[in-house]
């Protein structure tokens, strides 16, 4: 039997794991043992008194960093398989995007390195092989945040987690699009009404209009990835009348 997709997260705050990873979807899954989840202190691979996990800078600075040493027998103490993704959550790393959510989703889970303070030492980033994970262009106290984010997108892609197997296919970014709007009843709310075309039972108007709906937002608000989607268009055929 296959073990249970998991995520093994090296931080300094174990106690705000699970927080919203245990609720909803992902806490219903987590309980009925479709994933599992490690939450593991750095701290526990201190070597004095006072637990000290980092140091002032080389070559001055402000804040601290944390120690190469330490973290290195942390990351070595949670003995994962050489398989598994070993990710550091930084706003320096290559943004996390849907198509590399679906890639950790189909493997085993990764091993989450979760950041403090200035940053981590480069040489445990070098020696551990971590890839650097980013999801925004901003700076959070932590990385723990920003692992349940990632967290979060794989577990909701994992079998028997979300209701239909369709809900996954038609979203934000699934094909490089931004998801169409959405509706629901009353059929009149506030003066507004739901477009025609969605209750006309014409399914491939519907999903005409769903498309070009998709392919208009995306245009307006996200022309990096409408720019993207054009670049990856097979170039046209000329060689046929």
């Amino acid at each position: 039997m296959t073990p249970p997709w998991r995520a093994t997260i090296l931080t300094l705050f174990p106690e705000m794991f699970p927080g919203p990873l245990g609720v909803s979807l992902a806490g219903k899954a987590l309980a009925s043992g479709l994933w599992e989840l490690e939450a593991r202190d750095i701290r526990n691979s201190a070597t004095d008194k006072h637990r000290s996990v980092d140091d002032t800078p080389a070559g001055g600075g402000p804040g601290m960093v944390l120690r190469p040493d330490i973290l290195a027998a942390a990351i070595d103490a949670a003995n994962v398989a050489p398989d598994r993704p070993r990710l550091l959550m930084s706003p320096r790393g290559r943004p996390l995007t849907q198509a590399r959510v679906a890639e950790l989703a189909t493997g085993p889970g990764p091993l989450i390195v979760c950041g403090r303070f200035e940053g981590i030492d480069q040489r445990v980033i070098d020696a551990r092989s971590l890839e650097e994970v980013s999801i925004g262009d901003y700076v959070l106290s932590g990385g723990e945040i920003a692992a349940m984010a990632l967290v979060d997108a794989c577990v909701r892609l994992l079998p028997g987690v979300m209701g239909k197997e369709a809900s996954g296919a038609e979203e934000s970014f699934s094909e490089g699009l931004l998801e169409y709007p959405q509706y629901t009843r009353p059929q009149a709310f506030e003066g507004r009404t739901i477009p025609e075309i969605l209750t006309s039972g014409d399914h491939a108007k519907v999903a005409a209009w769903r498309r070009a709906e998709s392919e208009a937002l995306t245009r307006a608000r996200r022309p990096d990835l409408w720019g993207l989607r054009a670049q990856q268009k097979p170039p046209k055929d000329t060689t046929k009348g």
